[in-house]
C-alpha cells in the first residue's frame, strides 16, 4: 500500500545522503568510465539491455563503479534483486536468499540477482552454500571485489562467473563527473550560487587516484566548509581543494612527471644513489604512488643489475613487502634502502640480453623438436623409452655432464653470456670448474 509519509521520508533521506550517493548513476547513459566493458555494443551492455546478464564478478579498485553498475543492472532487470555483504552476511543469509529465489522462480518465473559486496571475504562454507544455486541458475550472482578473484575466491565460484576487470578512472572522467555534480540542480549543487575554480577541480581529480567516491567527498567537503561572500556566492579555490583532500597540489605537469620518472630509472642504471633517491622522493612527495617506484626498482634490479648481484631482486621484493606491511611514511625506509642497494650494486644487462635472444629464437625457430633423450618417455613407445635411457643424470657425474638439451636446430646456441662484474665473474669460474664448454 502506498504511504505518502514513507515517500516523503525517502525523499528526505535522498536529499541528506552524501554527494557520492546522490550522484550515483541510475542508468547506463549516466555511467562514466570503464569503456572497455561498457562501450556501445559491448557484451555486457548488450546483456544488460536484453536482460540476459549471467553470473559475473566485478573486480577493481574502490570508487570505479562496481556497485553502481550492479545497481544499474538491478534497475534494468525484470527480476528480483537481493544485496548482501560478505563481511556481515552468514550462511543463513545466503540460504534464505537462495530459498526465496527458488520460490520466486517456481511460482512466478522471476529470476533473482544476488549482489554480493566484498565477495572475496566469503568463506569456503559460504561459497559452498551458494555454488549449487549459481550452477543450476536459481540465482544470478554478481560479485563485487577489490581483490583479485582468481587468487582470493573459491575457484569453483570464479569458474562459473564472467570476470570483468574495472580500471582506475582517468582524470578527465573524474573531472566530468565533478562538473556534472556542480551543475546538477536536482542531485548536486546546481541550485547554489557556486563557482569551483578549474585548478581546484583538476587538483581533486588528480589527487583522487581514480577513485570517484574520494573525489565527490572532497568536493562536498570543500563546498560545505567554504563561506559565501556578501553576495551569497561560494567560491572554491585551489587552497580549499587542497585542504579538502589533505594533499598538496602537484608542482609538476604530466611531462615533468615522466621526465622525473625517466631520470629516476637512468639514475638507477647509472649507479647514482643520490639522484635516484631525490627523484623517487620528489615523485612521491608530489603525489606519485610509491608502488610505482617499487615496480621500476624490481624491473631494474633484474634488467640492470641482474646476475651481477642476484640479491638485488630479493632486496627489492622484501622492501616492497615491508612497505605494504608498514605503510606510509615508515615504509619509505625500506624503499630508500632498496634504491641505494640497486644503485651501488655492480651492473650487468646479461639477463635482458639473454631473455631477448631466447624469445627471438623461440618465436622464429620452426623446428623445436625436443631431443629424444630429454623427453618425457613415461607414455612413449618402445623406441622413446629406449632413447630416454641415453639421458645422462648430472648427479651421477658429480653435478654436471655435457649433453644436448636444446632442439637440434638450436644446438650450440648461447643466449646467456655472463659478464665480468660482480657475481658473474664467479659464474664464469663455476662454469670453468664444471668444464662447461660455451663461448662468451
Amino acid at each position: 500500500m502506498y504511504d505518502i509519509f514513507d515517500a516523503i521520508n525517502e525523499e528526505k533521506n535522498k536529499a541528506n545522503a552524501p554527494l557520492a550517493e546522490r550522484m550515483r548513476p541510475v542508468s547506463l547513459r549516466e555511467f562514466l568510465g570503464q569503456s572497455h566493458i561498457c562501450e556501445d555494443n559491448s557484451l555486457l551492455r548488450r546483456a544488460i539491455s536484453l536482460d540476459k546478464v549471467g553470473s559475473c564478478i566485478f573486480w577493481g579498485p574502490p570508487g570505479t563503479g562496481k556497485t553502481t553498475l550492479a545497481n544499474i543492472i538491478a534497475n534494468s532487470t525484470s527480476g528480483n534483486f537481493v544485496k548482501l555483504n560478505a563481511v556481515s552476511s552468514g550462511v543463513a543469509d545466503v540460504k534464505k536468499a537462495v530459498d526465496e529465489a527458488r520460490e520466486s522462480l517456481k511460482l512466478y518465473g522471476k529470476k533473482t540477482y544476488l549482489l554480493l559486496d566484498e565477495c572475496h571475504r566469503f568463506s569456503k562454507t559460504q561459497s559452498d552454500s551458494l555454488l549449487p544455486a549459481i550452477e543450476n541458475g536459481t540465482i544470478i550472482f554478481i560479485g563485487s571485489t577489490t581483490e583479485n578473484p582468481y587468487a582470493s575466491m573459491t575457484p569453483a565460484i570464479v569458474s562459473r562467473c564472467r570476470v570483468f576487470e574495472f580500471k582506475r578512472l582517468d582524470d578527465n572522467t573524474v573531472k566530468k563527473a565533478l562538473y556534472r555534480a556542480i551543475n546538477d540542480k536536482k542531485r548536486g549543487y546546481g541550485e547554489l550560487n557556486l563557482e569551483v575554480k578549474e585548478e581546484a577541480i583538476s587538483h581533486i581529480a588528480s589527487m583522487s587516484g581514480g577513485d570517484l567516491r574520494t573525489a565527490y567527498n572532497a568536493l562536498e567537503l570543500a563546498v560545505l566548509t567554504t563561506e559565501a561572500d556578501k553576495d551569497g556566492k561560494i567560491t572554491v579555490t585551489l587552497k580549499d581543494a587542497e585542504q579538502s583532500i589533505q594533499r598538496k597540489a602537484l608542482s609538476y605537469d604530466e611531462n615533468s612527471y615522466y621526465d622525473m620518472l625517466s631520470a629516476f630509472c637512468k639514475s638507477l642504471r647509472g649507479s647514482d644513489s643520490d639522484a635516484a633517491l631525490y627523484y623517487a622522493h620528489r615523485i612521491i612527495s608530489g603525489g606519485g604512488d610509491p608502488l610505482l617506484i617499487f615496480r621500476r626498482l624490481l624491473a631494474h634490479s633484474a634488467e640492470d643489475v641482474g646476475m651481477a648481484d642476484p640479491r638485488a631482486l630479493v632486496v627489492c621484493s622484501s622492501a616492497m613487502t615491508a612497505f605494504q606491511n608498514m605503510g606510509y611514511p615508515e615504509g619509505l625506509l625500506p624503499l630508500s634502502e632498496a634504491i641505494i642497494y640497486v644503485c651501488e650494486a655492480p651492473k650487468s644487462n646479461s639477463v635482458v640480453v639473454a631473455m631477448n635472444a631466447a624469445r627471438a629464437a623461440a618465436e622464429s625457430n620452426k623446428d623445436d623438436t625436443v631431443p629424444m633423450h630429454v623427453r618425457n618417455a613415461v607414455f612413449g613407445d618402445k623406441e622413446a623409452k629406449e632413447k630416454s635411457r641415453q639421458y645422462k643424470y648430472p648427479h651421477d657425474y658429480g653435478g654436471y655432464v655435457e649433453q644436448q638439451y636444446l632442439p637440434d636446430s638450436l644446438a650450440g646456441s648461447v643466449f646467456y653470456k655472463p659478464g665480468n662484474n660482480g657475481f658473474e665473474k664467479q659464474v664464469r669460474e663455476i662454469r670453468k670448474e664444471k668444464g662447461v664448454k660455451k663461448p662468451y
